[in-house]
């Protein structure tokens, strides 16, 4: 007997059935892969990662199915779809994750960076606040050492002030203050080479060293008594003045002293140096102080010989531009040169600063006279830079 034969029949169906499973797993990997594809264009807007996550975890899927031909497809195709969908979840959470911890470093940069900007403009705040309080307390301090000057200069004044309001009056004005009535007065008393001295008996006999009246040879004058009228339309201007005192020349009162006083008194040969003191003594910046015969140009060597200081000695008047004996010196505000001036154009100058005292002090409300007496000591001001602008002046007998 030969070799069994095998049933061709049996045959058939055992083949039959691995081709059909072939068939259903192919047709499965066609729906899987139609179904991935139609997800893959409905999420067009996921990211290429995301993609090929995806089809390498269908690859190792169809590779574990071709591994397990024999076994049953049935039974290892729903364990392997749900890894599948674990593992799509979890990468869905990690992305999730991932975009939330990008927004939030975006939110900590954007924190981190307005935190500096602040810290930025929070010290640099405090520097301008520490600068403009090192600024103030300075201004401050130079503020408080100039009220401090001023007010030892005002002090200064109201003491001057106070004695010139209790030992002058208009009506009577006081010798020690005014010394050109004492060298008036002085004038009339003199001595006579004989030996004679002049008495103060109404005859005006004079006597000898043996006690014998002599006729008198020199006839004495009466004192003429100052009389005085005031004109109304002077005393009009300055009562106008009065009611506003101030040093703008706009007012009628003193557009007249400048015209008539201030103008030709301050009128000197040099026009230019005229000019810069002028607005110097309005500005009351003006210096005038004696100088040693040292400090004096030109000096010679017998003028130290002759008294020091106050030996004549001739320089350049800077104003007259005449040769005089100047022992005074002017300086036009604190960092001007010095000018040498005769005492014909100091008095001048003294004269219009007296003038312009006085007028501060009425401004400043320091004067507690009448009205009328402030006009007198007014015209008094004026008498004396009328009496300099015509070349008289009193000079120092010591």
């Amino acid at each position: 007997m030969g070799p069994p034969q095998a049933d061709p029949t049996a045959i058939s169906a055992g083949s039959a059935a691995p081709h059909w499973r072939s068939k259903k797993k192919k047709s499965e990997k066609r729906a899987q892969r139609s179904s991935g594809s139609s997800w893959t264009q409905q999420r067009g807007c996921c990211s290429l990662l995301y993609v090929c996550t995806l089809w390498c975890g269908v690859y190792s899927l169809w590779l574990e199915m071709e591994k397990t031909k024999n076994t049953d497809t049935a039974d290892v195709l729903p364990g392997k779809m749900c890894v599948s969908a674990v593992c799509f979840i979890t990468f869905q959470e990690l992305k999730l994750k991932d975009k939330e911890c990008e927004r939030l470093s975006q939110v900590r940069n954007q924190l981190e960076q307005e935190l500096e900007e602040l810290t930025a403009s929070l010290f640099e705040e405090a520097h301008k606040m520490v600068r403009d309080a090192n600024v103030k307390q300075a201004g401050a301090e130079k503020q408080l050492r100039e009220a401090q000057g001023k007010i030892d200069v005002l002090q200064a004044e109201v003491t001057a002030l106070k004695t010139l309001v209790l030992t002058s009056t208009p009506s009577s004005p006081n010798r020690q203050l005014h010394p050109q009535l004492q060298a008036a007065g002085g004038r009339g008393s003199y001595k006579r080479g004989g030996g004679h001295v002049r008495t103060s008996s109404a005859g005006g006999a004079f006597q000898t060293s043996s006690g014998k009246p002599e006729p008198s040879t020199v006839s004495i004058e009466p004192v003429a008594k100052e009389e005085r009228e005031m004109d109304s339309v002077l005393f009009a201007e300055f009562l106008s003045w009065n009611q506003h005192p101030s040093l703008d020349r706009s007012s009628a009162f003193l557009s007249r002293v400048y015209r008539e006083d201030i103008g030709p008194c301050l009128s000197f040969t040099r026009s230019e140096l005229s000019q810069l003191v002028h607005r110097a003594v309005e500005n009351n910046s003006l210096t005038i102080e004696p100088v040693a015969v040292s400090a004096l140009p030109m000096v010679k060597a017998s003028a130290l010989e002759c008294g020091g200081p106050k030996a004549s000695v001739e320089t350049k008047c800077a104003l007259s531009g005449l040769s005089r004996v100047c022992r005074h010196r002017i300086k036009l505000g604190d960092k001007g040169s010095y000018y040498y001036i005769s005492p014909s154009s100091r008095a001048r100058i003294t004269a219009v600063c007296n003038f312009f005292t006085y007028i501060r002090y009425i401004q400043q409300g320091l004067v507690r006279q009448k009205e009328e007496q402030m006009f007198w000591e007014v015209m008094r001001l004026r008498r004396e830079m009328t009496v300099a602008k015509l070349g008289f002046y009193l000079t120092d007998q010591g």
